[in-house]
């Protein structure tokens, strides 16, 4: 019986610790210029920090169910075949083209301003977990002639798929402090939370002549019921792009959270393949006379936070269920 147990036992604790050192379903590592996010032993995205000609941090590259990458790699690699129009659409990020005067969209010289550059400063927390992880940051916005004119603090969560072909979530929550006097949001279009989707998500593809475009095999469906080029400055919950990559349906829905300022959001939604949530630019979306009417305001030492959503997912937004996703997020 002795013998018998010692022959046992060595599996049966090679088992117990193949339970106890299993690697968590999300792993964050951090390596010298950025955070490398991966998803049931598979790389989502890499969260880019640091490195030359880095105006702001940004999520790339992005791969959804199957390992599809979601966003254009323009201007982070150049491939034969995809579009090289607006080099600051850079795959997921957040930016302003008016904070105080100065210009945090931009990454070259623009109206003769020199653009700004969002700094990241330090991770203060990075956490792996079974079925999500997080990393919370912080930043400071430095424009383009030395001015320090805010910071925000960035709660960034990632929820793996609890099941092969579930969505692929990434959740961003930003806190901007007015740290260094009050600040001022202009009400400008080219602003938001943004994503630059894959080529085969456009709705619309240049054609190489100036200004002509063609059709794409993309989509965009908003909350709303709307689709493709009218979802542009609508206010909705959710945005959706989707398509074919590859031969495999997939898309992105962004979602707006309700406790967001201004809900639901304005979508600077481009059928050339970028969207954003912007809250800022009434005066574009609603043809409005009042150049300040969708500026937003932050008094000295306030604090001002929105929360959005990223789902990753396969088929279109009805069958990714994604009005469903959006109750759940809006629940939280």
């Amino acid at each position: 019986m002795k013998s018998r147990f010692l022959l046992i036992a060595p599996s049966l604790c090679a088992l117990l610790g193949s339970f106890v050192s299993a690697e968590p379903s999300v792993k964050l590592t951090e390596m010298e210029d950025r955070l490398r996010v991966e998803m049931n032993g598979e790389l989502f995205t890499d969260y880019i920090t640091s490195g030359e000609d880095r105006y702001f941090p940004l999520f790339y590259p992005i791969l959804g169910p199957g390992q599809i990458p979601m966003t254009r790699k323009y201007p982070l690699e150049i491939i034969e075949g995809e579009d090289t129009d607006h080099p600051h659409h850079q795959s997921l990020w957040f930016a302003h083209s008016e904070v105080n005067g100065h210009t945090f969209w931009a990454v070259r010289e623009y109206g003769g301003k020199k653009p700004g550059k969002t700094l990241h400063r330090k991770f203060t927390s990075i956490e792996n977990g079974a079925k999500e992880g997080r990393f919370v940051s912080e930043n400071q916005y430095i424009a383009g002639d030395g001015t320090v004119v805010m910071s925000d603090t960035r709660t960034v969560r990632f929820i793996a798929p609890a099941e092969a072909g579930g969505p692929r979530i990434l959740d961003i929550t930003i806190a901007f402090h007015a740290s260094n006097g009050a600040v001022t949001f202009g009400d400008q279009k080219d602003a938001g939370m943004a994503i630059r989707v894959a080529s085969d998500l456009q709705v619309e593809k240049r054609t190489g002549e100036k200004d002509k475009m063609q059709a794409g095999a993309g989509h965009l469906l908003n909350s709303e019921g709307i689709r493709d080029k009218e979802t542009w400055g609508k206010r909705a919950r959710w945005l959706d792009a989707y398509g074919s990559i590859g031969g495999k349906p997939v898309g992105v829905a962004i979602m707006d959270h309700p406790n967001n300022p201004r809900h639901p959001s304005h979508w600077h939604s481009r059928t050339y393949g970028l969207v954003a949530a912007n809250v800022f630019g009434r005066r574009h979306f609603e043809s409005l006379p009042d150049p300040k009417a969708g500026q937003l305001i932050i008094p000295a030492g306030e604090t001002v936070t929105f929360r959005w959503r990223f789902a990753f997912h396969e088929g279109d937004p009805v069958v990714a269920e994604v009005e469903d996703l959006y109750k759940a997020f809006a629940a939280e």
